[in-house]
């Protein structure tokens, strides 16, 4: 999920990889650790030192005890520093003491392979793939495959790889249908497991309530999302179908994942989303249909962020929109973005800096 709340945000002058690199993968590893920056410093020195990449930002979240961090470069580039990143980060997070906010599975949670320019979404499943490998000989823990390079259909899902998360892992490995795709079979506790994969662009997108009270996030996670809610008979029991499972009310957006959440240092709710298919579901839909849940709840949005980056795109479509609203005409790219910007309130929490955010701005072209 998004990442927000008490951030350490890594920006990394960036000498324009899109200039002289013809070949660019995105890579989004997701760590737990969002509470001590010693450990993520030691973990991006990793990033950093490897050839053939550029590390563009990480987001440290106190509250979710978890660090979101970005690079792009060559195929090969990204799988080196995907593999030496999850081998530091292994000897330095200790899953057996973390709590979090976040669903979590392992140390390093997810890693993420993502076409950007010149590579196809089979080249980032092979990424993902030699990647998982090297990670289950070399480092000993058990590797999954999810959306475009899962094994499976039911693995193609993330939060169906996570279920149970963490604490359920060691269950999970003694049923045959949940053997890992790479590495031992076992549960390792200090280390958890690891999940990787190749997807589409996905926008990390928080939505902020005029209210601390998780609750009403919950409750407007469940009517937006893709998946809804489960369906309640009148005594509060669950309506189950001719399977005997229960059924469910889908929510109102599609390609959106999302949960409600507590920030305790900012002391608000926040709608926490991802946003997998943006071009289906852009940001100012999701935001758009968040304000009017919380309005039947008594309540309002104050503002929302982007976790990670953006594709520009995605803030353009929400510029049109809202310029179209006001009866504004813009054409400029980077007037839409501002727009954006205004409309959806990104900077409530933190100061929205393009040239940090926006990934056609970050690679130079």
């Amino acid at each position: 999920m998004a990442e927000s709340c008490e951030i350490y945000l890594l920006a990394v002058p960036v000498l324009p990889i899109g200039v002289y690199m013809d070949r660019i993968v995105e890579c989004v590893p997701n760590f737990s650790e969002g509470r001590n920056p010693g450990i993520i410093d030691a973990i991006l020195g990793e990033v950093r030192k490897t050839d053939g990449v550029e590390l563009l930002s990480s987001e440290m979240d106190r509250d979710y005890n978890r660090t979101v961090v970005i690079f792009v470069g060559t195929p090969e580039g990204v799988v080196n520093a995907a593999f030496n990143a999850t081998k530091k980060a292994l000897e330095l997070i200790d899953m057996t003491i973390h709590e979090g906010e976040h669903p979590r599975m392992g140390a390093v949670d997810v890693v993420p392979f993502i076409p950007v320019r010149g590579v196809t979404m089979e080249d980032c499943v092979k990424a993902a793939k030699e990647y998982g490998r090297q990670v289950g000989e070399a480092l000993g823990v058990p590797v999954y495959l999810y959306e475009n390079a899962a094994t499976s259909p039911d693995r193609r899902n993330l939060a169906n790889v996570r279920k149970g998360q963490y604490e359920g892992l060691g269950e999970k490995l003694k049923d045959p249908l949940w053997k890992p795709d790479f590495g031992p079979g076992v549960f390792v506790p200090r280390s958890g497991a690891v999940i990787t994969g190749a997807r589409k662009f996905l926008v990390a997108y928080n939505v902020n309530l005029a209210t601390n009270d998780v609750s009403i996030a919950k409750t407007i996670a469940e009517n937006v999302r893709e998946s809804g809610k489960i369906l309640l008979d009148a005594d509060g029991g669950k309506v189950l179908d001719d399977n005997g499972k229960p059924m469910r009310v889908p929510g109102r957006l599609k390609a959106v994942k999302g949960m409600g959440v507590l920030l305790e240092a900012q002391n608000i709710a926040q709608v926490s989303m991802n946003l997998v298919d943006y071009e289906e579901t852009p940001p100012h839909a999701a935001y758009i249909a968040c304000s009017e849940e919380a309005k039947k709840l008594g309540s309002e949005v104050t503002g929302s962020e982007i976790v990670g980056v953006v594709p520009e795109d995605a803030l353009i479509m929400a510029g049109r929109h809202y310029a179209r609203e006001t009866g504004m005409e813009a054409d400029d790219k980077l007037e839409l973005i501002r727009i954006a910007e205004k409309n959806l309130g990104l900077s409530h929490l933190s100061p929205f800096k393009i040239e940090e955010k926006v990934i056609e701005y970050m690679l130079g072209g």
